[in-house]
């Protein structure tokens, strides 16, 4: 079975992303309706750095929301599908290279390059939710496959949807959602995740842009493929 996370990243990163935002960086604090793309990127790093100094598994039970989800090899509860799993001893190294907010920074989509410690390469796309205290947590996490001849540039960039001419703002946090298709408080945001019977993904995030939308990330992801002896996996169509 492949695990879908991604680890480590230089702390450095985080300050040299704020001159590659895109769009104005308004100040971040608890549940403001503004964009801060490079606090979800600062995010991605924390977490990828907490992977290799504290264990894989243990970063991504702190980084999760209480209901985030992951696929294994269908969309499961991270906390309850790593239950009993003890830290692997080699971390997966992983760094974010684009983050999309939505106009409110009530959620934010990131992707990057992931390596993993038998030699693949990948990629992964994470969904994060700005919590009452204004940090994020990720409440979606999977892994893609590396397309051919994709960039790894040095510093992660970021980009804000347009905002609606008229914005509601939500006080309270989200929670108990069947994360792996959704939408920000605003809208300008949204991500789908579907899974075919045989287990494999399709991915879109689009944003609001220029009185419409734009997909920026659309992906198809095979199936995972079977267990040594065992047989294929199979999934609920979602």
């Amino acid at each position: 079975m492949r695990i879908w996370p991604k680890l480590a990243a230089t702390a450095a990163l985080i300050a040299a992303t704020a001159a590659c935002v895109e769009g104005p960086l308004p100040n971040h604090g608890p549940l403001r309706p503004s964009a801060n793309p490079s606090a979800v990127i600062a995010a991605e790093l924390a977490f990828a750095r907490a992977a290799r100094e504290r264990g894989t598994w243990t970063a991504f039970r702190e980084y999760a929301t209480p209901d985030a989800l992951w696929p294994n090899p269908g969309l499961v509860n991270v906390h309850r599908s790593l239950a009993g799993w003890a830290d692997p001893a080699q971390p997966i190294i992983w760094s974010p290279t684009r983050v999309w907010s939505s106009c409110d920074g009530s959620f934010a989509a990131s992707t990057g390059w992931a390596d993993h410690p038998d030699g693949s390469k990948g990629e992964f796309l994470t969904i994060w939710q700005r919590q009452r205290d204004g940090s994020y947590r990720w409440v979606l996490d999977q892994a893609l496959s590396e397309r051919p001849g994709a960039q790894r540039p040095e510093m992660a960039s970021g980009i804000v949807a347009d905002c609606p001419a008229a914005r509601q703002f939500r006080q309270k946090v989200r929670r108990g959602e069947a994360w792996g298709s959704g939408e920000s408080d605003d809208g300008t945001l949204t991500w789908e995740t579907r899974i075919a019977a045989d287990c494999s993904r399709t991915v879109r995030v689009a944003i609001a842009r220029a009185g419409g939308r734009e997909t920026v990330l659309a992906r198809r992801e095979p199936a995972p493929p079977a267990r040594a002896g065992g047989t294929a996996p199979s999934c609920t169509p979602a």
